[in-house]
């Protein structure tokens, strides 16, 4: 891949809804939850063949950044951008974007979350070929479409209209909708939407532009970060560059780049997708592991020691201690060495709440 090309590792996720094993101070994308990797490492191993490693940068907040640097210990130290807090992905990755421009003013983007999981990574990687040569010719955004396997609700969905061309591979997007109702997302899945997988493509001089459109308090304080920074990076910036970047930080809207960009550019015809079909997850709760996971022949799922008897459908995650079920089904079993967590796996979208609870009731020791 030429020198024009940069990825970008969202990884300021916390995570909360893989507790107890989550915490604070280890988010999700620190876990080796589907296999001997934590999940940022197989990010980065997946990317790393498309942009390289000296084109390879990580964003996060900045009391995750020692341990990003250590789990990606291939990866260049200047290549970690420190957020003062999170903001969500709108001014994260438009801090990413003016990086990028720093280092190549007309460079495309590749940005992907730390936290997913991809069976095929060669047809990843064709798919983002193609979505880099249609940024490149129509200066448009692009985002990665993935045919769904079911109904997901917990998913963001693409509409897509006409095609770009006769390959029928590409679609200029119709609308984005937010994780609908079961019934809406079966309309969607029959309609054949598309899962939107959060990962995107565009020269980042696009995004700038189009941050500086729709999202001024965004692009006003990302412009008075460029302008202290002087034409030096954005990593490991001095102390009145950290000190602006905080300042600016604290303006800045919770905007996703969905709401903040995606939506109003795609209502404008500035959106493509491109559909895909590489075997893909956002490994976004304990049942999307157990999705994906090798299964007994009653659908239980498991790492760690575990008898069962009449049990099915459950996902047990204890290494360091035997568990025991008893007729249980759909039923999710998470065991560390100070907290336990047993809950039905159909619910576990909804752990991100029990964490709240904890928090609030003087428990938050159990979340750090």
């Amino acid at each position: 891949m030429p020198k024009s090309c940069f990825s970008v590792i969202i990884a300021g996720g916390k995570g909360t809804r893989f507790w107890p094993l989550s915490r604070a101070h280890r988010p999700k994308q620190l876990l080796n939850i589907i296999s001997q990797k934590s999940l940022i490492e197989a990010t980065a191993d997946r990317i790393y063949p498309v942009t390289g490693r000296d084109q390879t940068l990580v964003v996060t907040v900045a009391d995750q950044v020692d341990a990003l640097r250590r789990a990606l210990r291939g990866l260049p130290t200047k290549n970690f951008l420190a957020e003062p807090q999170g903001k969500n992905t709108g001014p994260c990755i438009g801090l990413a974007a003016v990086e990028v421009c720093r280092r190549n003013a007309d460079a495309t983007m590749i940005v992907l979350p730390a936290d997913h999981w991809v069976r095929d990574t060669a047809g990843f990687r064709r798919t983002l070929k193609t979505a880099i040569g249609l940024a490149n010719q129509s200066d448009r955004l692009v985002t990665i479409g993935i045919r769904p396997d079911y109904p997901e609700t917990g998913y963001g969905y693409i509409m897509k209209g006409k095609p770009v061309s006769a390959k029928n591979q590409a679609f200029f997007v119709k609308r984005f909708t937010e994780k609908p109702a079961p019934a809406l997302a079966r309309r969607l899945v029959r309609d054949g939407s598309l899962w939107n997988s959060g990962i995107f493509v565009w020269k980042a001089s696009t995004l700038l532009q189009l941050l500086g459109r729709y999202q001024p308090s965004i692009a006003t304080g990302l412009e008075a970060i460029k302008r202290v920074a002087k034409g030096k990076s954005l990593a490991n910036p001095a102390a009145t560059v950290r000190s602006v970047i905080a300042r600016e930080y604290k303006k800045m809207p919770n905007l996703s780049i969905d709401y903040a960009v995606m939506e109003r550019a795609g209502s404008e015809g500035n959106v493509l997708t491109v559909e895909a079909d590489f075997g893909w997850s956002d490994v976004g709760s304990w049942a999307a592991v157990h999705r994906m996971m090798q299964k007994d022949v009653n659908g239980n799922a498991s790492r760690g020691r575990w008898l069962g008897l009449g049990s099915k459908n459950c996902l047990i995650h204890a290494p360091d201690r035997l568990v025991v079920l008893l007729g249980m089904e759909n039923a999710v079993v998470v065991d560390t060495p100070d907290a336990l967590l047993v809950g039905d796996l159909t619910r576990s979208q909804e752990v991100r709440v029990l964490v709240d609870q904890l928090n609030r009731k003087g428990l938050g020791s159990y979340t750090v």
